[in-house]
């Protein structure tokens, strides 16, 4: 199947695979069709030259242009979802449209006062891995400015907010976690969920611990987890993989994923003192792209933090700066 082909969905949507680098492949580009004959595009993936190329051939193959977008809705600001929207709104003219948090989380990316490049490397540091992995881990951050190069004019939403597009109404539902300000879109008339990367079908999205971010992110997914899952869905659209039924099912197994996650943590810490590196090698092993170690190493940290906040490990600093995780007394 050709990368641009638009997968029709039904009531009135097309499904777009957008390529992205291994080892998701691709990311989910939803085109919804409005009464008029105007679009909203939600997540138009990474920028780079072969993703414009797919945008253009794929709205040829449907009869449309850049001019017949009336809105760019983004669920967050991960590169693999944002990247497009500013090259696309240029294109268009639309306006792009997210929450407040999510752009203020992309500033502190790739804003012009961002220092992630070197904060996050040396939070890495600190928490024992290798400095020869930190530097290419700042290398490697600095690869991701391209793929998201211009940051939109924004519009913002915001949780509660009403937003009409193909034909139906949407209410957006902020969550945390995965990404701090992250929205999904659900239409309760009809069942459906537009869940971006808080739900995924069959991986468990990242949840990563980051310097000035959410200091609990893995507290915030999980208190999101518990509010969508509330929902009543028949069919959630991701941003990975295909649709899927049994929403609610899917929560619940994510949410005993982390607790199992959480007790396989503690119980390393248990029976010795480690670093946050030392815990991650024990999960992860130490075979990973610098890509996957990063956020290896930020999921880990980020369940670290939940056992320091349900009491159940301590955080201490060594004299040269470091720390180290001991089991709470």
């Amino acid at each position: 199947m050709k990368r641009t082909e638009a997968i029709p969905m039904p009531e009135g949507m097309h499904r777009l695979q957008i390529t992205m680098s291994f080892p998701l492949r691709w990311v989910n580009s939803y085109v919804l069709y409005e009464p008029d004959g105007m679009i909203t595009v939600v997540d138009p993936g990474p920028r780079n030259s072969g993703t414009e190329q797919e945008w253009q051939e794929a709205l040829t193959s449907l009869g449309l242009s850049f001019q017949d977008i009336r809105q760019i809705v983004l669920t967050h600001h991960h590169p693999d979802h944002l990247g497009l929207s500013g090259w696309m709104q240029q294109k268009s003219g639309a306006p792009v449209r997210m929450s407040a948090r999510s752009r203020q989380e992309a500033d502190y990316m790739w804003g012009p006062d961002a220092t992630i490049n070197t904060m996050l490397p040396e939070f890495y540091l600190h928490h024992g891995m290798p400095e020869d992995k930190t530097v290419q881990i700042r290398e490697h951050l600095e690869g991701f400015v391209s793929q998201i190069t211009p940051l939109p004019d924004v519009t913002f939403i915001e949780d509660g907010d009403w937003l009409d597009m193909g034909g139906k109404r949407w209410v957006a539902i902020e969550t945390g976690g995965h990404a701090p300000g992250h929205l999904s879109f659900y239409a309760p008339e009809s069942r459906e969920i537009i869940c971006g990367d808080a739900v995924l079908p069959q991986i468990s999205p990242n949840i990563s611990l980051q310097p000035e971010s959410d200091a609990q992110p893995l507290f915030s997914y999980l208190e999101g987890l518990h509010r969508l899952g509330t929902l009543d869905v028949e069919t959630a659209y991701p941003g990975h993989r295909n649709p899927f039924g049994h929403f609610s099912e899917r929560t619940s197994h994510l949410l005993a994923h982390h607790e199992e996650r959480l007790q396989k943590m503690a119980e390393h810490i248990y029976e010795h003192q480690a670093n946050g590196y030392d815990v991650c090698v024990s999960l992860f092993g130490d075979r990973l792209g610098i890509h996957q170690l990063r956020f290896a190493m930020s999921e880990t940290l980020a369940h670290l933090q939940e056992l320091i906040r349900r009491e159940r490990i301590v955080q201490e600093q060594k004299a040269d700066g470091s720390f180290v995780f001991n089991k709470h007394n």
